[in-house]
């Protein structure tokens, strides 16, 4: 029972801190650009005031428009549910791994894209043409780089993977590993809609990716899209920190250890989110037929990976 109130717990207090995450990554990339930077809990101020303003729907919308939102928040969600956030192995364990992970947060990316049709905008249809561009690579990407962790481990659970990780912290710095780190850092700058794949902060349509899906949702659909966007910024941090470095990670569920994970999950996210952030002020947009370029050097990364943790067990 204290495993299961654990999960709950942990994907509650995800839902808390991503707001903030996004936040954080914007008030240091405005100080890094000497800008005073609006506070990292405007976002929360924002989103309150989303749910609070009326929903305009284009009358050329279906029910799949208004069911999408939903869908992309509660299956985000259910993903902070299975990723280790700050104990690992969790009961949860059981009933996913890192094929359903990806497969759920793929689930909220194709659900979008569709949304992004159904009104029938110019802009919609560009933006769902390009998300599923880049997602057809790096979504595979995803479960390459993290399987080279796997093989190691013997299993696809994410639990086991960091228990692994705990047990043998020589094979951090392994070939395998900071080559699966790269490919994922690479891909979640893309799936996030970060620099230098997808600008969060542009005003210009033509150039939107994820924006350009979202340009006709307003009042509590957009707010659930906002935040499921923050969650999935969360989620991939995680993934960094407690895959590759699962350091703090608590293996057994006492106050203290787990307190612990907390603060050690909170300095990552924020030890990433300024690399992000940084990242984010040295960086110029990529434009739209090198993207897939740069994915594809993530994939190699991904699968080189994979080859080297099969030649090294």
């Amino acid at each position: 029972m204290t495993g299961y109130l654990l999960e709950i717990s942990q994907a509650l207090m995800a839902l808390a801190l991503a707001p903030g995450l996004v936040g954080f990554v914007r008030w240091w990339k405005a100080r890094l650009q000497g800008r005073r930077g609006a506070p990292p809990w405007l976002v929360y101020y924002d989103l309150r005031k989303l749910f609070g303003k009326e929903v305009v729907i284009s009358k050329n919308a279906s029910w799949l428009f208004r069911f999408t939102p939903y869908l992309v928040f509660s299956s985000t969600l259910a993903v902070t549910l299975l990723v280790p956030l700050i104990a690992a192995p969790l009961p949860f364990d059981r009933v996913g791994d890192l094929l359903l992970v990806v497969y759920l947060l793929l689930l909220g990316t194709f659900f979008l894209a569709l949304a992004g049709l159904d009104p029938g905008t110019a802009f919609g249809g560009m933006g769902a043409s390009r998300e599923m561009t880049i997602a057809a690579i790096a979504e595979p990407t995803i479960a390459l780089s993290i399987f080279g962790l796997a093989v190691g481990a013997g299993s696809t659970n994410l639990g086991r993977i960091v228990a692994q990780t705990l047990a043998h912290p020589g094979a951090a710095i392994s070939p395998g590993h900071l080559l699966g780190f790269a490919a994922l850092f690479i891909v979640m700058l893309a799936e996030t809609g970060r620099l230098p794949v997808d600008n969060p902060s542009t005003h210009l349509e033509l150039t939107m990716i994820h924006e350009a899906m979202t340009l006709e949702y307003s009042g509590r659909y957009l707010a659930l899209i906002e935040w499921a966007a923050a969650l999935r910024l969360l989620i991939f941090f995680s993934l960094l920190a407690n895959m590759f470095a699962p350091w703090g990670v608590a293996t057994t569920l006492t106050p203290v250890a787990v307190s612990v994970a907390v603060i050690a999950l909170i300095a990552k996210l924020g030890a990433l989110g300024l690399v992000v952030a940084l990242l984010e002020t040295r960086l110029a947009k990529l434009r739209l037929f090198r993207v897939p370029e740069l994915l594809a050097v993530s994939f190699v990364l991904a699968l080189l990976a994979v080859t080297s943790s099969f030649l090294l067990r």
